[in-house]
């Protein structure tokens, strides 16, 4: 069975401040089935009534509290949430993805957290920004420099447009990484670092190029600005993703 569509929650943090549950409700009248939690140690209990009450799958959660809390406390939270996929999206120096000694470092931290995270029942993985897809190390994206030095079962997450903006073929590195890619965070935009972002479809990004290099990722639409209402967006970028189909 296909995976629901997803959205990434940092998309709507203001709105989740002030009104979590009528945000969440409103993700789900668009016809979204699947959201990525963004701080998963945020009241982890209810949150999982909220989500589960409106019928949305958590597809994964981001968890920065792993590179400043105890360990153990935040995986209990991410159980609590409802999700088996943890994801570091950032949070390292930018100065490790420019040499081999730094990936290096960066692999054992990330493959020291994947142990962990296994002993929970969980698995861990990795979002990208553009700094880990500008420096080249080896003759190859930073990115996949990591990816050779992680233990198997360390998935990645690969933000399209960043990994765009940082200079990469997005859908020839998704080939070139292949299976370690369990999902994608698409979003559009002008292409540029400092601009909003736009609904999915609006912008420079060849979505569906993207989405044919990998087929079996889950598809988890983000907008960390935005140009327009973002509500507006998400609902845009829904119908547009839904005209796409998969494959």
């Amino acid at each position: 069975m296909p995976k629901p569509l997803g959205v990434q929650l940092y998309t709507v943090r203001d709105h989740m401040k002030t009104g979590r549950d009528e945000v969440l409700r409103r993700i789900a009248e668009i016809g979204y089935g699947a959201v990525e939690a963004y701080d998963p140690t945020d009241d982890p209990k209810g949150f999982r009534q909220v989500v589960d009450d409106l019928g949305l799958t958590v597809a994964a959660t981001h968890a920065y509290a792993l590179l400043s809390e105890e360990p153990d406390a935040v995986f209990d939270a991410i159980a609590t949430v409802g999700t088996d996929l943890v994801i570091i999206p950032g949070g390292i120096a930018h100065e490790e993805f420019t040499t081999a000694d730094g990936i290096a470092r960066t692999a054992d931290l990330l493959n020291g957290f994947a142990e962990q995270a296994a002993g929970h029942g969980m698995r861990l993985g990795y979002h990208n920004h553009w700094w880990e897809i500008e420096p080249k190390v080896g003759g190859v994206h930073a990115l996949e420099a990591l990816a050779a030095r992680l233990a198997p079962g360390v998935f990645l997450e690969v933000d399209t447009y960043w990994a765009a903006v940082g200079g990469a073929d997005v859908p020839a590195l998704l080939g070139r990484l292949g299976d370690r890619v369990l999902a994608l965070h698409v979003k559009d935009g002008p292409g540029v670092r400092e601009e909003p972002h736009v609904a999915v479809g609006d912008g420079v990004m060849p979505v569906p190029d993207i989405l044919a290099a990998a087929p079996d990722a889950w598809r988890i639409v983000e907008l960390d600005t935005c140009a327009t209402d973002v509500v507006d967006a998400l609902a845009a970028s829904h119908a547009y993703l839904s005209g796409l189909g998969r494959g």
